[in-house]
């Protein structure tokens, strides 16, 4: 089997970080091996396409708020992976990357916390996430996620539960994939089986290249008042694309938009053991039709914008026309899509840049 070593896609991704500062880090991982060598493999299911070639692209995006602390703090972990599967269920590729984010508030309600700070994934952040310099890792985060996703690839899901983690959710001792992977990986192997759970016929072929994208954001945030509640809001939005010939070949968008209210004591009133649903797993309940009046649902409008930009450049979708309100104007768009997406063509642009 073809990997990429670590030590490659490591130094890859200090390249990237160095040359495009607040862009992803992208890198991806073909199977070539023989038992997988195969393009494709079988065509059955209801949305495999005639071409042996086609591969299915798929995303997850699995947010938590579980560690959020009264008159201290919204804390948010979430879990992002892109993959891109064949029709045995053969992971073909896949990116790992993750965010923590944190709005602080006080014990009036107030909050803390810089609003306008960038918000980067662990990815972006690189070296500085700080596990070598301050918890004395053999490895950086990134490095490490890194090394389970260049596991993944060639595997099936099942393949890979049963050889990537033990009971304790680590590598098994012994393990080359526990030589340089020592952080707790049983919820990224979670988030890899729920990407290729979701994975779809897109348009992506075997060899494509996988990208994947974050922004976000928590200046939706507001402190408590007489007028109401305060709120931490994180908003996170992603795209998992491939790539071929500077083209679009898939793609792949969801969003997460995460809230904690807090009253004007500081004290978190929202139920921090509820899931945290994307706009698409919330399908019809986000409510854009029955609230107000769209045309079609979030869930909807995303994926008729991402067939759209699919066989198109980057220059291309930055190009695309669209009024005041960053609504698209064009109207073989405008038919299927009315929400703003000067958001979408930024994160195009991010992946496109690796």
């Amino acid at each position: 089997m073809k990997k990429l070593s670590l030590f490659l896609i490591a130094a890859l991704t200090l390249g990237l970080l160095a040359g495009c500062a607040g862009t992803p880090v992208v890198y991806y991982t073909e199977c070539n091996c023989p038992t997988h060598s195969q393009t494709g493999g079988s065509t059955s299911g209801d949305n495999a396409p005639e071409n042996a070639g086609a591969v299915k692209t798929g995303l997850a995006l699995v947010g938590s708020a579980a560690d959020s602390k009264n008159a201290a703090e919204a804390a948010y972990d979430v879990t992002i992976v892109g993959v891109t599967v064949d029709n045995d269920g053969v992971i073909r590729s896949c990116i790992i990357d993750s965010l923590g984010a944190k709005v602080t508030f006080d014990g009036t309600g107030t909050i803390t916390s810089d609003l306008s700070a960038p918000v980067l994934t662990k990815n972006e952040l690189g070296d500085n996430y700080g596990m070598k310099a301050y918890g004395g890792a053999k490895y950086e985060w990134y490095e490490q996620a890194a090394a389970l996703a260049d596991y993944a690839v060639g595997k099936t899901v099942d393949e890979l539960k049963n050889g990537a983690i033990d009971e304790t959710g680590k590598a098994p001792a012994g393990s080359d994939l526990a030589s340089s992977a020592t952080i707790y990986l049983g919820g990224y192997v979670s988030a890899i089986e729920t990407a290729a759970a979701n994975a779809q016929h897109l348009g992506a072929q075997t060899g494509d290249e996988l990208r994947l994208a974050t922004t976000s954001s928590v200046d939706s945030s507001k402190n408590a008042s007489a007028d109401g509640d305060g709120l931490a809001q994180l908003d996170c939005t992603v795209t998992a694309l491939t790539v071929n010939g500077g083209k679009i070949t898939s793609c792949f968008i969801d969003s997460l938009q995460a809230k904690v209210n807090f009253d004007r004591t500081g004290t978190i009133i929202t139920d921090l053991s509820a899931p945290l649903l994307t706009k698409n797993q919330l399908g019809e309940d986000y409510g854009m039709v029955a609230w107000g009046g769209a045309i079609a649902e979030w869930d909807k409008q995303a994926a008729s914008f991402a067939a759209y930009v699919t066989g198109k450049t980057a220059d291309e979708v930055a190009g695309i026309a669209v009024n005041e309100k960053t609504a698209p104007t064009n109207a073989d768009l405008s038919s299927s899509v009315t929400i703003a997406i000067g958001g979408f063509q930024a994160l195009i642009a991010k992946a496109m840049q690796g």
